[in-house]
């Protein structure tokens, strides 16, 4: 085997696939403070995310529709387990972690978002990183438009 394909291997390795197959939170809000959707101009995975923060101005509802690739998917899973109860400021914090973590070669983030560390073998795979990250920018722009059209929460 190639180190290309050994690397391919790494990049979809079981865990990434078995995230994928087992999303949180898929579909859309019905009444969210705030919908966002994104695109990876370069790979054309898209995502839509909605929510609403409660009133101690946590993240209270959360759904989202990911059409992305295996990788793209993960990162959403990954989100989607650990965004109920996050602040804005945890998921802005979440995605410039993620992003450090991608293109600086960064320590995966700590707390709830931790298993985005199964990533880490897409550092090396540029075109990769856009759709990586789509979910978690998508969030925390969401959570900061709450807060913005509802600043008691």
């Amino acid at each position: 085997m190639s180190d290309l394909s050994a690397d391919l291997m790494a990049l979809y390795s079981k865990r990434i696939l078995a995230l994928t197959a087992a999303i949180p939170h898929l579909g859309r809000l019905e009444a969210p403070q705030a919908s966002v959707s994104r695109r990876a101009p370069l790979c054309g995975s898209t995502t839509a995310v909605d929510l609403s923060l409660g009133p101690d101005g946590r993240v209270a509802e959360f759904a989202q529709e990911p059409k992305a690739c295996a990788l793209g998917q993960a990162s959403s899973a990954i989100l989607g387990g650990g965004v109920i109860g996050r602040t804005p400021e945890e998921l802005a914090a979440a995605r410039d972690a993620l992003k450090a973590m991608l293109k600086e070669g960064a320590p995966p983030p700590e707390g709830p978002f931790h298993d985005l560390e199964v990533l880490t073998a897409a550092r090396g795979y540029a075109n990769r990183h856009a759709s990586i990250l789509l979910a978690f920018e998508a969030a925390a722009e969401a959570a900061a438009e709450a807060r913005k059209r509802d600043p008691k929460s």
